[in-house]
């Protein structure tokens, strides 16, 4: 989902209070000391050691990401910590980190704030490693992304209390998500892996003054920030998610709120609701789906998961008169498995790919400039597929990074709808408002956690 930018102004300084409890805190060290006792090293080749009061991670020519993982599991907690990394070198502190043999071989996973030194400066940004990828980007952080400095030492600090999850660079509010995946675990010192060309000049990450909180840190957490929360709990919606505004789409259970796009009530078949999932179940028989209500201006959230060569997609703005024809035509957020469906190669220039603007705009990564693939989970994974419309501004973002920008109506706009299928519906994509459709095209594909706010 995308998240609401942060002002410079609204960066989280304590009040007086809060700087009086802090310095109350019942804080200790638990920077790896010399012979890193408690710690042991697992994954790839980097070494790791304790040099003047600081743990220097260097890394090796290797594929593997390596972790400096702790003997101790921590629940709820805080955590501080400086750390300065090569600019080439990406890095992390993995929080209720995990490695289990039932789990990919027990390769270490899960929360990592990050340490990101690219030209992105995702540092504090939240990334679910070897498992959901990134669950809170920078990608509308100004405040947090300039902060940053690169190649010098940062300030971190991460909150883990509950489903609660929440960062700070640099005295800044990076990150917010509640998720109730892992309530437990390690926490552990990443060094990435990177080209072996750059690796065998050994470059480092260094930590210092490593300190925790595990004694009520809900007594310590900082104050409220005006950072919007992301949140992942299936189907449900956390109390930050309830104060700005969101509402679900989808209740988890029953059709309520949703009709086939050829009749006034939800589909007798083609659809099933188990387990928490909305499925289409393939075949074509069961038809479109769509709200019951229009929208105008909104932030949409949606969970999806396509099965091998699937097809679908998320309609908006549909055209009032041709649904009541039982014709689904409306701007869509393409959903498609590019990698083994024919369409990927139709249309032009891959504007029928996976969140591409289907037909008209090509999803490309926008918010990444060094990174232009996508950031795609595949087949029977989990995705998440995000709208943003404001007035005539549409933006499309796929797993944290935005894919699609463009305006509705704009010369530009117009020119893309007189090349594409749709140039002959009159005013195709600039109605006012319309319901949010989901497509059967024929494919099996899986919903969850439909979620919405107007703007």
């Amino acid at each position: 989902m995308a998240q609401a930018s942060v002002d410079a102004g609204a960066q989280a300084a304590p009040t007086q209070q809060s700087s009086a409890n802090q310095a109350k805190a019942p804080w200790r060290d638990v920077t790896p000391r010399e012979g890193l006792a408690g710690w042991r090293a697992t994954g790839g080749k980097a070494s790791y050691a304790f040099e003047n009061g600081e743990l220097i991670g260097r890394a090796e020519p290797g594929k593997t990401n390596s972790w400096l993982v702790s003997e101790a599991q921590y629940g709820d907690f805080i955590i501080e910590f400086d750390a300065k990394t090569d600019p080439a070198l990406n890095s992390g502190m993995m929080i209720r980190g995990q490695s289990r043999p039932d789990y990919r071989d027990g390769v270490v996973h899960g929360y990592q704030a990050e340490i990101d030194p690219s030209s992105r400066r995702w540092s504090a940004g939240l990334y679910d490693e070897q498992r959901r990828q990134w669950l809170y980007t920078l990608g509308r952080n100004e405040a947090a992304r300039q902060t940053f400095r690169s190649g010098d030492w940062n300030h971190y600090r991460v909150e883990a209390i509950g489903t609660r999850l929440r960062t700070w660079i640099n005295g800044v509010p990076a990150a917010d998500v509640v998720d109730d995946v892992d309530a437990r675990g390690f926490i552990a010192f990443q060094v990435h892996a990177i080209p072996d060309a750059e690796a065998a000049r050994h470059p480092e990450v260094r930590f210092r003054n490593v300190r925790m909180i595990t004694e009520s840190p809900a007594r310590f957490a900082m104050p409220a920030t005006a950072l919007a929360e992301q949140g992942w709990l299936t189907n449900r919606l956390s109390a930050g998610e309830q104060r700005a505004g969101w509402k679900l789409l989808w209740d988890g259970k029953t059709g309520a709120g949703w009709r086939s796009v050829k009749g006034q009530k939800f589909p007798a078949t083609g659809w099933s609701m188990a387990d928490g999932v909305l499925r289409v179940e393939g075949g074509g028989g069961g038809g479109d789906i769509a709200t019951t209500r229009d929208y105008r201006n909104f932030e949409l959230s949606i969970d999806f998961k396509l099965t091998p060569g699937a097809n679908s997609g998320i309609k908006y703005f549909v055209d009032a008169g041709l649904l009541k024809k039982g014709e689904s035509i409306g701007l869509e957020y393409q959903l498609l498995d590019d990698e083994r469906h024919p369409d990927a190669k139709m249309g032009r220039d891959g504007n029928r790919t996976l969140g591409s603007l289907y037909d008209l705009i090509t999803a490309k990564n926008l918010s990444d400039p060094d990174s232009p693939g996508k950031r795609i989970n595949p087949p029977g994974s989990w995705n998440r597929a995000v709208i943003v419309v404001r007035g005539t501004h549409v933006e499309h973002w796929l797993n944290g990074f935005k894919m699609v920008e463009y305006d509705r109506g704009s010369p530009a706009f117009r020119a893309l709808v007189a090349q594409s299928k749709y140039a002959g519906v009159p005013g195709f994509g600039e109605g006012k408002q319309g319901p949010i459709l989901l497509q059967d095209h024929g494919d099996r594909v899986e919903f969850r956690s439909i979620k919405l706010r107007e703007l």
